[in-house]
């Protein structure tokens, strides 16, 4: 395990505060690769050994460093050298797996659930079907180099894609299989900043505090809805880019 230096006083400079401090000698050992990306860096306790401050001091670094997308921090796992955000397009509906292997990384779907059921009138409203109607629900979990970026939770009209249910989504994504089966003709994206509920947050390895960005996304086959579906993105892992050309 690597090791830092203690912080002295002198060495964090006039005005800066000991977290500042912290901050700079995490940040210098990034910069320079003595700690290269993926690598896991020692643990709050260790830190705290190391460097003869207190607990809340290195937390409050650590936490800054993650929100600037330097450190990714994964719940019983620990904290990590930032690859560096994954980009996604916002005017694009493109496959998570496609984008994370541009990237060189690999991709890996930890399915929570998938079942079939009726549409409640929400579900119902939200894909432009009756009430009661067969609908197909799943929950997956999107890992780039085993660390989570995307929590899906997707409905999807039954009799647009019947074959939805039977899928191993572990080896194609929801994305891919309905792009295959029902290719989308219009597609409606709203994004907006959100807090994790309890049960995100756990299957994303954050805290409940950690800022997230939420895409509701809808795609239709010419008159049909085909699927309505909530991505959930922590915000330390990933970011959306956009441009578009005046015309």
């Amino acid at each position: 395990m690597s090791t830092i230096d203690p912080v002295i006083p002198s060495e964090r400079g006039p005005g800066t505060s000991l977290y500042e401090g912290v901050k700079r000698m995490i940040d210098a050992r990034i910069v320079s690769g003595e700690w290269p990306p993926r690598f896991r860096i020692p643990s709050e306790n260790e830190l705290v050994a190391q460097l003869g401050v207190s607990r809340m001091t290195i937390n409050r670094a650590l936490r800054e460093l993650a929100a600037e997308g330097k450190l990714v921090r994964v719940q019983g796992l620990g904290t990590f050298v930032a690859q560096g955000k994954g980009q996604s397009s916002i005017f694009e509906v493109r496959n998570i797996a496609d984008e994370i292997a541009e990237r060189g990384h690999d991709h890996l779907a930890r399915i929570i659930s998938i079942d079939s059921g009726k549409a409640s009138p929400e579900i119902a409203e939200s894909l432009s079907i009756s009430i009661g109607d067969p609908v197909y629900h799943s929950v997956i979990v999107h890992l780039e180099d085993d660390i989570p970026v995307q929590l899906e939770d997707r409905y999807v009209n039954a009799a647009v894609a019947p074959a939805y249910i039977d899928q191993d989504f572990t080896t194609i994504t929801p994305n891919r299989f309905l792009t295959d089966v029902a290719p989308w003709t219009e597609a409606e994206q709203e994004i907006e900043a959100v807090l994790p509920a309890a049960w995100e947050a756990r299957l994303l390895s954050i805290g409940r505090a950690d800022p997230c960005l939420l895409m509701r996304r809808k795609t239709w086959r010419a008159d049909q809805v085909v699927t309505a579906v909530r991505i959930l993105i922590p915000g330390g892992r990933y970011k959306l880019q956009g441009r578009q050309i005046a015309r």
